[in-house]
């Protein structure tokens, strides 16, 4: 027995309000009657604000890995060169997935500490003068470096070297979180999942998809099956879905996308930027190093810190968990044992950043990681002026 809450302070999933687990509590309903079909109608029309497009966006009972494998096989046929660039665990995951489903990732190799290079991109795409190369795959926000690409300056380089690949995007840690524009940024395909921004639990996942990609699937081969965006077509048109779906959860989007709305997007935007600042002021003045070197791509879901001779996260992370009952995002793959990952998205307030500061650097003094003091203040201070 622990008194108390537990912190979850990992990057995702992440807490899940009150309001949301109440509206999940209630029975399931027909999903082919009436009140489930203005259910459906009513979250594929609204999901469409929280994306920022006019186009259709498909939601699948799945993680957000499905929700990439959704995207690469509806406008991808066998043996297509996929251009994607390495800003983390995620990007080299979505490389791997690609492989695997018999596509030919172009994978552009990074540092884990700095964004997609847009004119590396530009480079390779002018040098692709037969076209061979179907499609673009970005991770906006890489989950496992706290590393956001500017997918402006992709699209850019896309069009400056008039190529016709199209741009795919994941927006799993990011959607809800930090603003993205899909239309406004020509991004061809979004992937998306619940249990971030969204503040669900896991178990959906999204695609946004324009014109351009639609096209794509239409004229596509048919490897495919469960991830078929054909299918949804005709069932979401009326609110229902080609299968049977996951009820309970979309009670819980409902009301997870009513709370966005109150807030208003924008001041979403704005309280992660906030709790971001904060976080990396506290950080700074510990004297420790934050894992993305460019301060316009450090992002505002969760910060990634480098431990001192970079080792000992997994440590400093037991001790935490030990003593004061919060769980803080290991590192993963190149990163692993030397970061650690605070996570501030989601149903996230002022003081439970400073109770989560408080964690790391008691923690920090438990573990016996040489830093400097007061970094729980300095972010305390930040916030108290910084008021939203």
């Amino acid at each position: 027995m622990r008194a108390g809450r537990h912190f979850l302070q990992i990057p995702g999933p992440t807490n899940t309000p009150d309001r949301v687990l109440r509206a999940m509590h209630r029975a399931v309903i027909d999903h082919r009657g009436p009140e489930f079909a203005e259910l459906g109608l009513s979250l594929l029309d609204d999901l469409k604000t929280v994306f920022k497009t006019r186009n259709r966006v498909v939601i699948y009972p799945a993680s957000g890995t499905g929700a990439w494998e959704a995207a690469l096989v509806n406008v991808l046929a066998p043996g297509d060169k996929v251009l994607m660039y390495e800003t983390g665990q995620f990007a080299t995951l979505w490389k791997n997935m690609a492989a695997k489903l018999g596509f030919d990732p172009v994978f552009m190799q990074g540092d884990w500490r700095t964004g997609a290079n847009a004119d590396a991109i530009g480079a390779q795409l002018v040098a692709d003068s037969r076209h061979q190369i179907k499609a673009v795959c970005v991770v906006h926000n890489d989950t496992a470096t706290g590393i956001t690409s500017d997918i402006a300056a992709v699209r850019a380089a896309i069009d400056a070297a008039s190529h016709p690949a199209l741009l795919m995007v994941d927006t799993i840690s990011s959607l809800g979180s930090i603003d993205f524009q899909t239309d406004a940024w020509g991004v061809d395909v979004v992937v998306a999942g619940s249990q971030k921004g969204l503040m669900l639990p896991p178990g959906l996942s999204f695609n946004a998809i324009s014109d351009k990609a639609w096209a794509a699937c239409k004229a596509g081969g048919d490897r495919r099956s469960y991830w078929d965006w054909r299918d949804m077509a005709g069932p979401n048109e009326k609110g229902f879905f080609p299968y049977t779906p996951a009820t309970t959860l979309l009670y819980g989007l409902r009301e997870a996308l009513d709370m966005l709305a109150e807030e208003g997007l924008e001041a979403v935007f704005s309280r992660h930027a906030r709790h971001a600042n904060s976080t990396r002021l506290a950080v700074e003045t510990w004297g420790l190093e934050i894992l993305a070197v460019n301060a316009e791509e450090r992002s505002n879901s969760l910060t990634a810190v480098l431990m001192p001779d970079n080792k000992g996260a997994d440590h400093l992370r037991a001790e935490i968990l030990d003593s004061f009952d919060m769980s803080l995002g290991t590192g993963l793959n190149k990163v692993a044992d030397r970061v650690f990952r605070i996570g501030h998205l989601g149903d996230f307030n002022d003081l439970m950043l400073m109770g989560t500061l408080c964690g790391v650097e008691m923690g920090l003094m438990r573990a016996g990681v040489a830093h400097k003091k007061g970094g729980a203040q300095a972010a305390m201070e930040y916030l108290a002026e910084h008021i939203s």
